[in-house]
C-alpha cells in the first residue's frame, strides 16, 4: 500500500492535484451527503445475509476484536451496537436511536430502522437475526447494495457483543410482529419467536457485559458515551439520536441533533476548549464523485496548536490516511497559490503545511461504498481513490472561499506568515543548539544532571524532581546504578500558550530536551531517548500539581510519542508519615492514614504521631527512597493516551487563556481529586 506523508507538504512532496469533475451540491443538504439510500424495491429479506466465517475464540481473546477487556474495550460495546444503528441511518431508513444505561449497567439500544431480517437463513437454518448475532462476519454488508455506506464492514460487531456478553435480548420489528431471542455468553435455547404484533419497524439490543471478561469493571462512563454519541449526531446531519442514564433516581441525559453536521461540530471543539475563531464563520465545502462524498468544515483559531479529525463512514481515523492527505496537500497548495495571486507572498516565498495549519480546527468526513481500513481498530484509511475526491473539492471550494471572504483570507495569511517567522526563529535557534552541542557532546548534559551509570536503556530511570531540596533528597536516596536525578526550580513555561521558537533555549525546558537526548519538532527522534522511564516527581500540592500539568503539557505538545510508546510515568509520594515509636506506617490517602493510626495505637489508644508531608523536601534520602522511589515498594502511574479528542481538549482548556471553560472543567472533576492540600 503506497504510504502517504501526512506532516509538512513540502516543495519536493507536493504534486499537481488533477482536475476532477464533481457534482456539484447547491447549499449542501446533510441528507444527501450523509444518507446514502438504497433502490427500497430492492428486497431485504434472510437471503441477502451473508455467511463468512464461525464465532470462534471471541471469548478467549476478546482483545483482538475490541482493542481491550479495560473501559476502553467496554465502551466499545455500546459504538458497535450503535454503529449498526447509524449504519441503517447512512442507509436511509432510521430517523432516531435510543441509548439507555439501565441500572446493574445493563444497555439498551433501539432504532426505527427497518429491524434485522427475520426469515430463515438459507444455509444456516435458523433466522437470520439468529446468524447475525451468532456467527463472526455475517452481516448485509459485504456487497448486494443494501449498504453503499457502512461504518461496520467487518460483519463483527453484532456476534462480538453477543460473546462478550452476560445475556443478550434482540427484539425487532418488522411492521407486523415482534420478535424476540434471548442469549447467554453468545448461547441460545430458544429460537427466534414472535412475541406480538405492531406496525412499528426496527430493532432493540438488550446487553450486560460479561465480568468475566471485563473483569477491571462493567461501569459505563456517562461522559465517555455522551462523547461519542454526540460525535455520531455531529457526522450525521439531522439524526436525532437520545441519551439516557437511568442508573440512579437523578436521571441524566441529552437529546443529540444537529441540522449544521459538521459545522457545528468544529463550533462546538471551540466553544469547549474556549477558542476565538480568527474567522467569522466556519468554512464549509463538499463534493461528490459517483457514490463516494467528501464534506470539509474548517476554521482557524487563535491557539498556536492544529486540530483536525478525520473520519470514513463515521469511523474515526486517528491515524488518518488517503483523506486527510488530500485534505493537507490541497490546503498548503491553494493558501500558497492564492498568496502568490495577491500578493501576500513574494517571489520564492512558500509557506509550509505546518504554517498553513497553525490553528487550524478542521473535520473531514467521507462516506464511500467500501472503505479500506488498515486493521480491526481502522485507524487508518487506504482508499487510494478518495485523494483526488478531497484535493478537487478542497481546492476549487477553498480557492472561491478566500476570492469571495477577502477579510478572512487576510487573517488566515496573517496566522501563517507569522508560524511562518516562528519556525525560521526555531530553526535558527535548532542550529544553534547543534553547534553548542557539537564543541563537546559530553558538556551538553545539564549540569544539574545527576546521570546513572547503567546503559541498558530498558532498565534506566530519570526523575524529573521539583525543587533542588527533593534533587538533593533524591540524588542521595537513589540507586545511582540506574536512576538519575534532573532537579527543577521555579515555575516553567507553559507551552499550550507559545510557540516552539520560545521553547528553545528555555532555561526550564532545554534541560529536560536535552537529557532526553531525543530533541523536539523536526529532530525528534525516540530512538535516541536515553531512558526507559521518565517520571515527574512533584509535590502532593497545588503547585506540585501544577508542575506536571506544565511538564504534561509540554511532552503532550512536542514529545507526545513518549507518552504513546508508555515512557512517561508519575510518582506518587505518601502524604502521611504515622509513627508510633520506631513503628513508622506511610499512609497515601486519609483512609490509609486513619487505619494505620488506628493500627498502631492498638487497643491501648496510645499516642500515635502523623506528620503531613507538604513537600517532597521535607523527606530525608531514606525516606524518599522508600516510599516513592524504591521499585520493590513505590506506586507509579503510567501516562497514557486513549482519547487524542479528550487530551487534546483537556490540556487547551487547563492551561490556555480562557478562564471560564478552566473553571468549569475544574467544578465538574472536582470531586475526582483527592488529598489535595488546597
Amino acid at each position: 500500500m503506497e504510504e502517504f506523508n501526512e506532516l509538512n507538504v513540502t516543495e519536493e512532496q507536493e504534486e499537481e492535484i488533477p482536475e476532477l469533475e464533481l457534482e456539484e451540491i447547491e447549499d449542501f443538504d446533510p441528507e444527501s451527503a450523509s444518507i446514502s439510500k438504497v433502490d427500497k424495491d430492492e428486497n431485504y429479506d434472510e437471503s441477502q445475509i451473508q455467511v463468512l466465517e464461525g464465532l470462534e475464540a471471541v471469548r478467549k481473546r476478546p482483545g483482538m476484536y475490541i482493542g481491550s477487556t479495560g473501559p476502553r474495550g467496554l465502551h466499545h460495546l455500546v459504538y458497535e451496537i450503535v454503529t449498526n444503528s447509524i449504519d441503517e441511518a447512512l442507509a436511509g431508513y432510521c430517523t432516531q436511536i435510543d441509548v439507555e444505561l439501565l441500572p446493574d449497567d445493563v444497555v439498551r439500544v433501539s432504532d426505527n430502522g427497518r429491524g434485522i431480517p427475520t426469515g430463515i437463513h438459507p444455509k444456516e437454518g435458523v433466522s437470520a437475526a439468529t446468524v447475525v448475532y451468532t456467527v463472526l462476519h455475517a452481516g448485509g454488508k459485504f456487497g448486494g447494495g443494501l449498504y453503499k455506506v457502512a461504518g461496520g464492514l467487518h460483519g463483527v460487531g453484532a456476534s462480538v457483543v453477543n460473546a462478550l456478553s452476560e445475556w443478550l435480548e434482540i427484539q425487532i420489528k418488522d411492521g407486523e410482529n415482534i420478535h424476540f431471542q434471548h442469549f447467554d455468553r453468545g448461547n441460545y435455547t430458544e429460537q427466534l419467536k414472535v412475541v406480538g404484533k405492531t406496525t412499528e419497524t426496527g430493532t432493540t439490543v438488550t446487553f450486560k457485559a460479561d465480568s468475566q471478561i471485563f473483569e477491571q469493571s462493567t461501569e459505563y462512563d456517562y461522559v465517555t458515551l455522551l462523547k461519542m454519541l454526540r460525535e455520531q449526531a455531529f457526522l450525521n446531519a439531522g439524526v436525532k439520536i437520545v441519551f439516557t442514564d437511568k442508573r440512579t433516581e437523578e436521571q441524566q441525559g441529552e437529546t443529540l441533533c444537529y441540522e449544521g453536521g459538521i459545522r457545528q461540530f468544529v463550533e462546538h471543539i471551540h466553544r469547549t476548549k474556549g477558542l476565538d475563531p480568527i474567522t467569522p464563520q466556519v468554512i464549509y465545502f463538499a463534493g461528490k464523485k459517483n457514490d463516494a462524498t467528501a464534506e470539509i468544515a474548517m476554521q482557524y483559531n487563535d491557539s498556536y496548536n492544529e486540530f483536525i479529525m478525520s473520519f470514513a463512514n463515521n469511523v474515526h481515523t486517528p491515524d488518518g490516511g488517503t483523506h486527510e492527505t488530500g485534505f493537507k496537500n490541497a490546503l498548503t497548495k491553494v493558501i500558497n497559490e492564492y498568496g502568490k495571486k495577491f500578493g501576500y507572498l513574494k517571489d520564492g516565498e512558500k509557506l509550509l503545511g505546518d504554517d498553513v495549519r497553525e490553528g487550524l480546527t478542521a473535520i473531514i468526513s467521507v462516506k464511500m461504498t467500501n472503505c479500506e481500513f488498515e486493521g480491526q481498530t481502522k485507524g487508518r484509511l487506504g482508499n487510494p481513490e478518495i485523494k483526488p475526491l478531497v484535493e478537487s473539492v478542497v481546492q476549487e471550494k477553498l480557492m472561491d472561499y478566500l476570492e469571495e471572504n477577502p477579510e478572512a483570507a487576510k487573517a488566515i495569511f496573517e496566522k501563517s506568515m507569522a508560524a511562518q517567522r516562528a519556525r525560521e526563529a526555531a530553526k535558527k535557534a535548532r542550529e544553534a543548539e547543534r553547534k553548542r552541542k557539537s564543541v563537546l557532546d559530553s558538556v551538553s548534559l545539564p549540569g544539574k544532571l545527576a546521570d546513572c551509570s547503567e546503559t541498558d536503556f530498558e532498565k534506566t530511570e530519570l526523575y524529573i524532581v521539583e525543587g533542588d531540596s527533593a534533587g538533593g533528597s533524591a540524588k542521595d536516596g537513589r540507586d545511582r546504578r540506574y536512576q538519575a536525578i534532573l532537579p527543577l526550580w521555579g515555575k516553567m513555561l507553559n507551552v499550550e500558550k507559545a510557540r516552539i521558537d520560545k521553547v528553545y533555549g528555555n532555561e526550564k525546558l532545554m534541560p529536560v530536551v536535552t537529557a532526553l537526548g531525543t530533541s523536539i519538532g523536526e529532530d525528534f527522534d525516540i530512538s535516541k531517548l536515553r531512558y526507559g522511564k521518565v517520571i515527574i516527581m512533584a509535590d502532593a500540592d497545588v503547585d506540585g500539581c501544577h508542575i506536571r500539568t506544565l511538564l504534561l503539557t509540554f511532552f503532550f505538545r512536542y514529545m507526545k510519542e513518549l507518552i504513546e510508546q508508555g515512557h512517561i510515568w508519575i510518582a506518587q509520594p505518601p502524604l502521611f508519615k504515622v509513627a508510633r515509636g520506631k513503628q513508622v506506617r506511610y499512609a497515601f490517602t486519609d483512609e490509609e492514614r486513619d487505619m494505620y493510626i488506628s493500627e498502631l495505637a492498638g487497643e491501648n489508644s496510645a499516642k500515635v504521631e502523623v506528620q503531613r508531608y507538604k513537600g517532597l523536601g521535607e523527606m530525608d534520602p531514606e525516606q524518599l527512597w522508600e516510599t516513592t522511589m524504591d521499585p520493590e515498594r513505590r506506586t507509579m502511574i503510567q501516562v497514557t493516551l486513549e482519547d487524542a479528542l479528550t487530551a487534546d481538549e483537556t490540556f487547551t482548556i487547563l492551561m490556555g487563556d480562557k478562564v471560564t471553560p478552566r473553571r468549569e472543567f475544574i467544578e465538574q472533576n472536582a470531586k475526582y481529586v483527592e488529598n489535595l492540600d488546597i
